[in-house]
């Protein structure tokens, strides 16, 4: 695989489908992969492909995913044909989970992490505005420790609490070619 591999994490609220709406604007050529989760297509957010328990356990199965995790009550996962997207030598990226990213990078070893993160008030306010979780749920939520990242895949910190171009444009920098390495 020659292409590399870009996953953005980092809490939810922390704006990552928007930096991803964003980043996919700013450079067309760059895949954005679409993630499979189980969770009816219908319940919004990112541009996803919706289905059953029952029909994920059969495509993973079958081999139809790259890799795949669970987090919050879902499964998710990345397409396996992402594979050939990475041998033609294209970029691409996808919102992931830490607790995929050393599956990962044993699988796609040009993997680059985008931690995207924001202030907890920023966060809090965001949580908030979704209307899915009760006060109480978001203060647990700000509160767990998140899992660490793996070592030696190269990270890029990206504050999106501000503007939005401010987080796009160091995004932008982590993609160019010689902006690969870890920062």
């Amino acid at each position: 695989m020659s292409g590399r591999l870009f996953a953005v994490v980092g809490p939810s609220g922390s704006g990552k489908d928007t930096l991803i709406a964003a980043i996919a604007q700013a450079r067309p050529d760059l895949h954005i992969v679409r993630r499979v989760i189980t969770r009816p297509s219908a319940a919004g957010g990112e541009p996803f492909e919706g289905v059953t328990p029952a029909e994920f356990e059969r495509r993973r199965a079958a081999g139809a995913f790259l890799f795949d995790w669970q987090a919050h009550g879902l499964s998710y996962g990345i397409p396996a044909d992402l594979a050939r997207v990475l041998a033609t030598g294209r970029d691409a990226l996808f919102n992931g989970s830490r607790a995929m990213l050393a599956e990962a990078a044993a699988k796609v070893p040009a993997l680059h992490i985008l931690h995207v993160t924001a202030r907890p008030e920023v966060l809090a306010a965001r949580l908030a505005a979704r209307g899915r979780e009760t006060p109480e749920d978001i203060a647990r939520r700000l509160a767990r420790a998140p899992a660490p990242l793996p070592p030696g895949v190269p990270v890029t910190e990206i504050d999106n609490s501000g503007a939005l171009g401010d987080a796009l444009h160091r995004a932008l920098s982590a993609l160019a070619a010689e902006g690969a390495a870890a920062s």
